[in-house]
């Protein structure tokens, strides 16, 4: 998988999002202001893409993070239901960052029709993924991660699935006229044989359980802390958590040639069945899951295309070029999909 899919972001309704051309500094320091935050001034632009984030400086205490949600994007209730998994995990002393509730135990603020919430700010690096130990590090903790997970199910939050994350990412490209002409129908032929493989092999796994997940497990959402009493990893950004199986948050951590994923896979999952029974076989789903996620994609940058922010950060997308490499990607995966599993 190419790094610039390395961090997707789903919506699977794939409804325009609202612009975010009222949300000025001022706005966003008068809504930490109306939650009771005296904020310095100081105010810092994170890296993201499908929310907005900023590092604001408080006058007592160590900056905090405002994350302002993406307009019709997740509704109230659907983000209460995340906040409220997360903090599940924090109660499990699980190495995560709930967001802070208010006074009245709400987690979830409306600040002039945007709604925000305000997180602890969390240090750390990326993690060493060529260290055996680190892998089973972050395989315990995922392993507890998902210990929570399967006590109980998402109501209101959307499940990966074939029709969400590939049907319909490929429907909306088409029917938007994104894909060039004269790619056209190489991009479809190949999108649907590609799913149709996907499909047989969802259903050959058979009736695997699903939980709730983090969603977006790649290293840019685990920061590793070196030292002290919180030493290791912490896993961040929950936004993309959703119901799927175990392998989804797994897969996303592997990398280089099959050897060397065979062994990383094995080093994680020494550590996640410390806590939790892994089921063998979802191990067939790594490369239909990966299939997925690269169809989402480009229908996730199309959907985004109006945002002035995503022009700016992925100047090559709709180019000829773009669209010539993902048909040579799916091609590349309709050969992975035939080939034998991974194995453990």
């Amino acid at each position: 998988m190419n790094d610039e899919n390395a961090k997707v972001c789903s919506n699977l309704s794939f409804e325009p999002g609202d612009s975010y051309s009222e949300l000025s500094p001022e706005v966003v320091l008068d809504a930490m202001h109306a939650r009771g935050f005296d904020c310095d001034g100081r105010l810092l632009a994170l890296n993201s893409y499908e929310n907005r984030v900023y590092q604001l400086g408080m006058e007592e205490g160590a900056p905090l993070i405002a994350k302002f949600y993406r307009p019709g994007r997740w509704s109230e209730a659907q983000i209460q239901e995340e906040h409220a998994f997360v903090a599940s995990l924090a109660e499990s002393e699980i190495p995560v960052v709930p967001a802070l509730a208010d006074a009245n135990g709400n987690t979830l603020s409306v600040f002039q029709g945007f709604r925000f919430a305000v997180f602890p700010r969390q240090g750390g690096r990326a993690p060493e993924l060529d260290r055996a130990d680190t892998l089973t590090w972050l395989g315990r903790y995922l392993g507890r991660i998902h210990a929570v997970g399967r006590a109980a199910n998402y109501t209101l939050r959307p499940m990966i699935g074939l029709q969400n994350f590939g049907t319909a990412s490929l429907n909306y490209l088409v029917e938007h006229n994104w894909i060039p002409s004269d790619l056209s129908n190489a991009y479809v032929s190949t999108a649907k044989q590609m799913l149709d493989k996907v499909a047989l092999i969802f259903e050959k796994a058979g009736d695997v359980q699903r939980l709730r997940l983090h969603g977006d497990c790649h290293m840019g959402n685990v920061l590793w802390i070196d030292e002290g009493a919180q030493q290791g990893p912490h896993f961040v950004d929950f936004d993309d958590s959703r119901m799927g199986p175990a392998i989804q948050d797994l897969w996303m951590l592997l990398s280089g040639s099959r050897r060397e994923m065979q062994e990383q896979l094995c080093d994680i999952l020494m550590g996640y069945e410390d806590f939790l029974e892994f089921d063998t076989r979802e191990l067939a789903l790594i490369e239909p899951l990966r299939c997925l996620r690269l169809l989402h994609y480009s229908a996730w940058l199309a959907q985004r295309w109006s945002d002035p922010a995503f022009k700016q950060a992925f100047p090559w997308f709709n180019s000829q070029r773009y669209w010539q490499d993902r048909v040579l990607e799916m091609r590349e995966q309709l050969a992975l999909l035939d080939e034998e599993p991974l194995r453990v």
